[in-house]
Order: C-alpha cells, then sequence, then structure tokens
C-alpha cells in the first residue's frame, strides 16, 4: 500500500497542479485549503505525507507541525516556503519538517523529496509490524496500564529515530528490560546491544571501559590497544546503567562525545567517529542532583530527548496477574516444571503486597514459589513469608 499525501494550499490551482501531477504518477493524494481542512484529515490519520504550504488564511501552517506531536502517527512534513521565507523553512526543519521546497515549486525535486518520505513511511510501517509479532514477548514491559502503553509508544519512536532516552525508575522496574525493548524494535536490532553498569565500574577505569586506550596509555595499562564500549556499540545502541554514578568530570567527557558522535581512546590522538544510540537509565533523582552539583545539567537534558519513567509496581498492581503468569510460563521453561496457576488467595497476597523490589522481586517469589511448589497450582505456603505476613487478614 503506497502513502497518502496531503497537499495543503489556499492557493487552489497550485494545489490542483500538485495533486494532479501526483495522482498521475499513481499517488493517493488528499486536498486542503486551510488548516481547519488539514487538520480533519490529520486527525482521522488519513495522511502519511503532508506537503504544506506556510501562509494559510485561518493561520500559519508550521502550527500544524507542533499538534501532530500529540498523535500517534506523524506524518512526515514537506514544507513549501515562497521568497523571503527562509526564516520559516529553518524553524520548519528545527520542528520536524523532513525537507522544504521553494517556490516556484520544480516537481522533479518536490517528488524526489516525497520518494524520500515515502521510505521512511514504509520503514515505519514494517517496524511496526515488526514490533506487533514481538510484543508478546515483552509483556513484562507493557502490562495493562494506559501509563505504560504510553512509555511503550513514546519508546517506538524512540527506537524508530534513534534519539537519545532516559529512563527512570526505581530499581527493579524493568529499566533494562525497556532499553531491550528499543534495541529489538528499532532498525539497529541486528547491531550491537552493550550495556554498561556505571556504578560497577571504578571511577578511574571507566573512561578507559568507555573510550578503550591506546597501548601502555596509563600506569596498569595493557600492552595492546583496548577497543572502548563505545566503539564496541558502533551502529547499535550503547546502555549506561546507573548513570547517576558517573563521575563528573567523566560526564562532561561523555556529553562530548554524544554532542559530536566522536571520541579519543585515552592516550590516542585519532578522532573515532561513531554511529551510536545512547539509553541511560537512573533509579536516583537527576534533578535533585543538578541542584547538588553532582550531576551535570547539560548531560541531562541532551541524554533526555525522551524520557521514559517507569512506574513502580506498587503504582500498577492490576498488571500483578499478567506479570506472574508471564513469570511462571518463562519459569516453568528454565527449571523443567509444569505449575499451572497460582490460587485465588495466594493471587490476592501478591496482588495487595507493595513490592518494594518491584519486578525483581515478583520474579525472585514467583521462582522460589515454583520450586517449593510439589503441586499444579502455587499456594499461600509457598510465597515467601515477608510477602504472606504484610498481607490483609
Amino acid at each position: 500500500m503506497s502513502a497518502t499525501i496531503l497537499v495543503v494550499d489556499d492557493v487552489d490551482t497550485a494545489r490542483e497542479a500538485i495533486a494532479d501531477s501526483l495522482r498521475k504518477d499513481g499517488k493517493e493524494v488528499l486536498e486542503a485549503g486551510t488548516l481547519k481542512q488539514a487538520r480533519a484529515y490529520l486527525g482521522k490519520n488519513l495522511a502519511d505525507i503532508c506537503v504544506l504550504d506556510i501562509l494559510l488564511p485561518d493561520g500559519n501552517g508550521l502550527s500544524l507541525l507542533d499538534e501532530v506531536i500529540q498523535l500517534p502517527w506523524q506524518p512526515k512534513f514537506i514544507v513549501i516556503t515562497a521568497h523571503g521565507q527562509i526564516d520559516y523553512a529553518v524553524e520548519a526543519m528545527k520542528k520536524g519538517a523532513l525537507d522544504f521546497i521553494t517556490k516556484p515549486i520544480d516537481m522533479k525535486v518536490l517528488k524526489k523529496s516525497i520518494q524520500r518520505a515515502e521510505n521512511l513511511v514504509v520503514m515505519r510501517r514494517e517496524l511496526e509490524h515488526l514490533r506487533k509479532t514481538q510484543a508478546s514477548s515483552f509483556k513484562f514491559v507493557i502490562g495493562q496500564q494506559p501509563v505504560m502503553n504510553n512509555l511503550v509508544n513514546l519508546a517506538q519512536r524512540a527506537a524508530e529515530t534513534s534519539v537519545s532516552v532516559l529512563i527512570t525508575g526505581e530499581s527493579g522496574t524493568g529499566k533494562e528490560v525497556m532499553a531491550n525493548y528499543i534495541h529489538q524494535v528499532g532498525p539497529r536490532q541486528e547491531k550491537p546491544f552493550i550495556p554498561i553498569n556505571c556504578a560497577a565500574i571504578a571511577s578511574t577505569m571507566l573512561e578507559s571501559e568507555l573510550f578503550g586506550h591506546e597501548a601502555n596509555a596509563f600506569t596498569g595499562a595493557s600492552n595492546k590497544r583496548k577497543l572502548g564500549l563505545m566503539e564496541v556499540a558502533d551502529g547499535g545502541i550503547l546502555f549506561l546503567d546507573e548513570i547517576s554514578s558517573m563521575p563528573f568530570d567523566m560526564q562532561a567527557k561523555l556529553l562530548r562525545a554524544i554532542e559530536e558522535h566522536a571520541f579519543r581512546r585515552v592516550g590516542g590522538t585519532t578522532l573515532i567517529r561513531i554511529d551510536v544510540q545512547i539509553i541511560a537509565a537512573s533509579n536516583q533523582d537527576l534533578k535533585r542532583m543538578i541542584k547538588d552539583n553532582q550531576f551535570r545539567e547539560d548531560l541531562y537534558y541532551r541524554l533526555k530527548v525522551v524520557d521514559l519513567d517507569i512506574p513502580p509496581l506498587r503504582k500498577r498492581r492490576e498488571d500483578i496477574p499478567e506479570l506472574v503468569g508471564m513469570l511462571l510460563r518463562q519459569i516453568n521453561m528454565a527449571v523443567g516444571a509444569n505449575i499451572q496457576e497460582v490460587s485465588p488467595r495466594a493471587m490476592e497476597v501478591l496482588i495487595s503486597y507493595n513490592w518494594p523490589g518491584n519486578i525483581r522481586e515478583l520474579r525472585n517469589a514467583i521462582e522460589r514459589a515454583v520450586i517449593f511448589c510439589d503441586d499444579a497450582i502455587i499456594g499461600i505456603t509457598h510465597l515467601p513469608n515477608e510477602i504472606v505476613e504484610t498481607s490483609p487478614k
């Protein structure tokens, strides 16, 4: 199925000329002469590509680029500008327009731009199909709450565009699982996913781990060149877990590498260019750390192009039965068990518990229950005492 193109221009002859030329090429074309008409089409998700004139009778066409951010499926915009409207063109590109074409319109140039947009639309459809086929394996992340569905939609967009992502939430909420989800549903899925726990590496060694080092670059360094994880992740995703633990001076070096898409190994002079999507995660309040001069504000905003704040399990209690079912299937397969279900009373206990360790603690509880259960149904006696003792009687 080809992309549907919406042509928005209040000059009938100009709009019709573009539309007719595209229809002769077999394109599906819609026409609008006002912002109101364009909004009606876009609000119903009827257009994949929008060829947009800026000055319209009922407002500035660029306002549409702000409005479509709220839509679940954003069209690709090609903006038409007149002579002397270069400032509008710059603004349009900053707002996310794919391209701009100046008047008088060269149809060859416009069609080439439309072809680029169509290629992106096709890729987006293929990714959407991939997400649907893989979604069942990520129910651990998704659940049923609207807030989780919104987070997953944002994660899918982040995967498609390869922007930096900051994932926040309490320990055990599934931040690394979300990062893996972004990797699996995006165009980088065939490339490396490299996780690094910033808290688990000595501050003096973190720069070498990230950027690598040349032979004998410092005392204790090997006599062979070491590749850094950022270089190993080239083309893929680098997942920086517990980013709050990164030393302040190292944060500045990371920021520069992200902004320049390049770095130098420790002790090296050669600039190494990379294409890496950065996903960072933190269970700490980074805004508070910024106020305490413990985290760089510029790095914070560079990382959170897309911000995913995963709620704790105690705020998604209605998801617990589904999560328990999925965990039960996983653990059954891993240990060779055949537990069929959880008793209603045991499920009540699981739902009422506060889960300070979140999903990680839930998994441990189900794993323990499976090990100690000799029947087909997990009951209260199979659950950890600290969970049963805190439940309502």
